[in-house]
């Protein structure tokens, strides 16, 4: 199974994905939902964008990004619950054809977070 089919799958479940992100003020954590990430290939994920101000002016500077995610509802490696640490590099947008894509879906959105997954490690 890719990447792209493992995490489409813990996205299948409602749970909390984080966000993290460092600018000169230090860290910052961020939450939204499994369900409203999109992964249209093994290498990116998407991401609608409501507030996320800071996380904004952090990756304005300093791209990298960590995510976890997971749930319970999906086999891991030793049995119920899979959860995964993603390492990756992010950009905003606020234009263009996958923007307006999420924005049909999201109408709140005022953004679209791009994630460009540069290592994917399975936690659970």
């Amino acid at each position: 199974m890719t990447l792209q089919e493992t995490l489409r799958n813990i996205l299948k479940h409602e749970g909390v994905v984080a966000l993290a992100s460092l600018g000169e003020d230090g860290p910052h954590l961020v939450n939204t939902w499994n369900s409203y990430v999109e992964v249209p290939s093994d290498c990116r994920m998407l991401v609608p964008v409501g507030g996320m101000h800071r996380t904004e002016r952090h990756i304005a500077v300093n791209p990298d990004v960590l995510i976890t995610l997971g749930t319970r509802q999906e086999q891991g490696r030793h049995g119920p619950g899979i959860g995964f640490l993603i390492k990756g590099r992010a950009e905003f947008a606020q234009a263009g054809p996958e923007f307006d894509r999420m924005k049909a879906r999201f109408p709140w959105m005022r953004a679209v977070l791009s994630i460009h997954i540069v290592s994917a490690t399975q936690t659970l």
